[in-house]
């Protein structure tokens, strides 16, 4: 029996039906415990990419029948560990600043992100604090004011702060009724018809590879949106990450999600020239920035669909690209104390988190699959599509949608060893999670370690 979440999730990325009897499921009870059925949500996001991703395999390869997909529990739960479990030359990674915590204020909680230097910046900056204050210094000054006051203090001054929120708030609030309305996957055609056409994949010898000779552009920043991308680096697509010189992603959050891709820098303001020939020839991007944030760049949807046509462009979120947050910033922890979970998930006497980051690895298997379905979707027609999904509202189907848990069935999870790996990179040798996306036939790893950050040309390969 498939479970509900499964269907719901396939429904929303326009799957067909009867496919999900093409998916089998290993059920391993008890790896993400939580009060909300995480795991099930979890199982559901790689489970209907791994579909999505044998689908696209077969139209690809013009075989008629869709490949068994599979997905193991084991794998799942290893792979939403993916940023923890990593290991460079024995070193476990950071995982949060100092600064990056539920903090007590007047009234309540507030939950601040400061992993990035110039987010630690403004958040200091807001609390009229010099650069070098520790965390005494916010605790004792936090303290001292209201938990909404914090909340829009730190993100005038462009900085992260949530206040806590139960989910009866949630829903009351502008931005979580809005985010109710939305479908989980926002998708759709987008732009007039192109020529645009997917390749048969012929003489495949290897594993079959249905991303194989796509060319995907990304633009995103931990970790919904890399997860993205690092699935279709697996599933064959060639991937080019590109970041600002001046805002580098995080180190070990660059090694994590950097498997199979290429990694450049670019300054989208001025090397424009550039950025559109990659544009030109790509299949695909991805965005991971606040809505609006690069339309100055000549990336919003619309104009990509008509100086491009036949692009899929497929942007993530935190709060949704509508509502009066739709242009704040925002990460998974942030989403979480927001939208009631970490209410759920806490106790009488402090807040709580789920067991994994699960809104963002969630959205970025959502996101891929939605990647995926829209390049099936392209080959009827040669339109572009638009798929668009926001950690909100990922949390809303977790929060309001997704129902009991069914009785646990299966073999306990005894820990991430089966589903670890470990290769030489030029990062040093690395120890990580495989991937969790499986059917017959299918690749078991990625075909490439991550590469230093901004050691590619801004070129296709």
């Amino acid at each position: 029996m498939i479970d509900p979440m499964i269907k719901s999730a396939w429904v929303a990325l326009g799957g067909d039906h009867e496919l999900l009897a093409r998916l089998v499921c290993f059920e391993r009870p008890g790896a993400l415990t939580a009060r909300l059925p995480v795991q099930r949500l979890a199982r559901a996001c790689v489970g209907t990419c791994a579909l999505a991703a044998a689908e696209l395999g077969a139209l690809r390869a013009g075989t008629g029948a869709v490949p068994r997909a599979v997905v193991d529990d084991g794998a799942v739960v290893t792979a939403f560990h993916s940023e923890r479990l990593l290991r460079i030359d024995g070193r476990a990674p950071v995982s949060f600043a100092p600064l990056s915590r539920f903090w007590r204020a007047a009234d309540g909680w507030v939950r601040t992100h400061a992993n990035y230097p110039h987010h630690q910046q403004r958040l200091l900056g807001a609390l009229g604090l010099p650069d070098d204050a520790g965390p005494e210094d916010v605790e004792r000054l936090l303290l001292e004011r209201s938990a909404l006051d914090i909340e829009e203090t730190v993100y005038a001054a462009g900085g992260l702060a949530v206040a806590l929120r139960t989910p009866g708030q949630w829903a009351a609030h502008p931005q979580g009724a809005e985010v109710a309305r939305r479908p989980l996957v926002e998708r759709g055609p987008i732009g007039a018809p192109s020529a645009r056409r997917l390749p048969v994949l012929q003489g495949e010898s290897g594993p079959l590879l249905p991303a194989a000779g796509l060319r995907v552009l990304d633009l995103t920043r931990v970790l919904a949106g890399p997860v993205a991308t690092r699935t279709l680096a697996l599933l064959g697509a060639d991937v080019l990450r590109v970041d600002a010189p001046e805002l580098p992603e995080l180190p070990d959050q660059h090694a994590d999600t950097g498997f199979g891709k290429r990694s450049a820098t670019l300054e989208l303001g001025t090397d424009t020239t550039v950025l559109h020939d990659l544009l030109a020839s790509a299949d695909v991007v991805v965005t991971g920035y606040r809505p609006g944030a690069l339309d100055r760049f000549g990336l919003s949807p619309e104009a990509l669909a008509e100086r491009y046509p036949g692009l899929v462009v497929a942007q993530i979120s935190a709060w949704g690209a509508y509502g009066p947050w739709a242009e704040r910033r925002g990460f998974d922890s942030l989403v979480q104390v927001a939208t009631g979970i970490a209410a759920t998930e806490g106790s009488t006497t402090e807040p709580g988190a789920l067991p994994a980051q699960a809104l963002d690895h969630g959205s970025g298997y959502l996101l891929a699959a939605g990647v995926l379905r829209a390049l099936a979707d392209r080959s009827s027609d040669g339109r572009g599509r638009l798929v668009r999904l926001a950690l909100a509202r990922t949390a809303h189907w977790l929060t309001d949608e997704a129902g009991q848990d069914p009785r646990p069935a299966g073999p306990q999870y005894e820990g991430p060893d089966a589903w670890l790996a470990e290769r030489d990179s030029a990062l040093g040798r690395l120890r990580y999670a495989r991937p969790p996306v499986s059917f017959t036939g299918g690749p078991a790893d990625w075909a490439t370690p991550p590469v230093p950050p901004g050691s590619s040309a801004a070129a296709w390969g």
